[in-house]
């Protein structure tokens, strides 16, 4: 911080003579009045004027727990081998004070008065301005082939209290002496070898971290341009949240969409950043038994879904008439298994786009598209693209198999193998085929 001095004379009057030794040799000073040095502060203020008018009435709608890391054998990197070299420690050089400037025996009023302005002015120019840290100063991500063991202690025979996968991250509570960081992640708080994170890298931290908008009103319009005047790009629903690209605009984060980018109004999102954390013995032990109940109440379910259907299908043929919507036949859902989930969902391929719909035939949104499918197959699933992403439990895309469920920033899609998704993409082009990558995917979901 740099500091101000302000220096008010209001006036001097030297009245008399100093004589020294000869009297003929006199020093006087004139009077010095008024004589003020001011420093203002500028006030910044916000322009109320600009307050964006996207009301919740007006704003725009949106047309694993395995965290994307194996938890099969032990694989993790050997973080109980080396220990990683000295170094971390920064010495800090002290501030020197500005020195102040000798004062003669005769100097006047003034020449005093302007030799103490001279030592602020010094004194300021000599403060250094506090440096601001980064906030991921104190974060560490884990860099690691598969995940690297937290313990109790700063030593490898201590008790192993979680895992931290890769790309995870950490906060970093403390150093220890013999090359361990203490770290917090998650409900996990225990100790990791230094050589196995990367702590203090904005970059990084930053490149696997994903930064959200989550839509705190009814209905959002996502514009083209960073105001209220411009065009809408799209419309998402409360409670969904889309990914931010940009935030430079103030007030208008950039933000992803399966139509682009676009801006939303920070008045009606909230902003956060996620990461992924490190991961409990318990809350592994809890995950994987959640998984595989998952599995088997899905299969079961799809299994009495497709025998009702096969029951219906009987019916109705019987009667003359079949399963359809607009003047075309759908078959039944088939086996319980992935592929017959992708299966019945590309028969729909080509029917409309409807914000909001749940209708394979007559109009669904994304969402509602993937929650229709699976209710066919008897598995009930929420109608938000977020919160699908919390759905089944996780798989990496290159494990992605039929029927596995695509999440995007605001949107959702099923897999169908080759690479390709079928969707509810937008208005115009309705239920559709799409490349998988066609925007980065955040997370894939397994229910079978």
């Amino acid at each position: 911080m740099v500091y101000k001095s302000v220096i008010k004379i209001t006036g001097c009057i030297l009245t008399g003579a100093l004589l020294i030794a000869n009297p003929a040799v006199t020093a006087s000073g004139a009077p010095v009045a008024g004589v003020t040095a001011a420093a203002s502060a500028g006030t910044e203020t916000k322009d109320e004027s600009a307050t964006p008018q996207d009301t919740p009435a007006e704003s725009a709608i949106g047309a694993g727990d395995a965290d994307g890391t194996q938890t099969g054998a032990d694989q993790a990197a050997p973080e109980d081998e080396n220990t990683p070299a000295d170094g971390d420690t920064a010495s800090s050089d002290e501030k020197k004070e500005g020195e102040s400037p000798a004062a003669g025996v005769f100097l006047s009023v003034a020449e005093n008065q302007a030799a103490s302005r001279e030592e602020k002015t010094d004194q300021v120019s000599e403060k250094e301005a506090p440096k601001v840290e980064s906030e991921y100063a104190d974060i560490a991500i884990a860099q690691v082939d598969n995940y690297v063991r937290l313990r109790s202690e700063p030593s490898t025979e201590s008790e192993v209290l979680g895992k931290l996968y890769n790309n995870s991250a950490a906060t970093i509570l403390e150093t220890t002496d013999n090359g361990w960081y203490r770290i917090t992640s998650g409900s996990v708080t225990g100790y990791v070898k230094c050589e196995y994170v990367v702590a203090g890298d904005e970059q990084l931290a930053r490149e696997v971290s994903t930064r959200y908008a989550k839509v705190n009103t009814t209905t959002l319009f996502v514009r083209t341009e960073p105001t209220t005047e411009s065009s809408v790009l799209t419309m998402v629903p409360l409670e969904d949240d889309l990914v931010v690209v940009d935030e430079s605009v103030e007030g208008w984060p950039r933000v992803t969409t399966v139509e682009g980018e676009g801006y939303v109004s920070a008045e009606y999102v909230e902003l956060f950043t996620e990461f992924v954390q490190a991961e409990s013995k318990e809350e592994e032990e809890a995950r994987l038994a959640k998984e595989e109940a998952e599995r088997q109440a899905a299969a079961a379910a799809a299994e009495a879904a497709r025998k009702k259907a096969s029951r219906q299908e009987g019916k109705s043929s019987k009667s003359g008439s079949g399963s359809s919507g607009g003047g075309q036949s759908y078959s039944a859902p088939g086996s319980s298994n992935g592929q017959a989930v992708a299966n019945y969902a590309c028969q729909f391929v080509g029917n409309p786009y409807v914000y909001g719909g749940t209708s394979l035939t007559n109009g669904a949104d994304c969402s509602g598209f993937v929650m229709s499918v699976y209710g066919a197959f008897g598995i009930s699933l929420p109608h938000s693209s977020s919160a699908l992403r919390g759905a089944g439990y996780e798989v990496s895309l290159s494990a992605a198999q039929p029927g596995d469920i695509v999440c995007y920033s605001g949107h959702v899609g099923i897999y169908v193998g080759n690479g390709t998704i079928v969707h509810a993409s937008t208005p115009a082009s309705g239920i559709t085929y799409s490349s998988a990558t066609y925007r980065s995917p955040i997370c894939v979901r397994r229910i079978f």
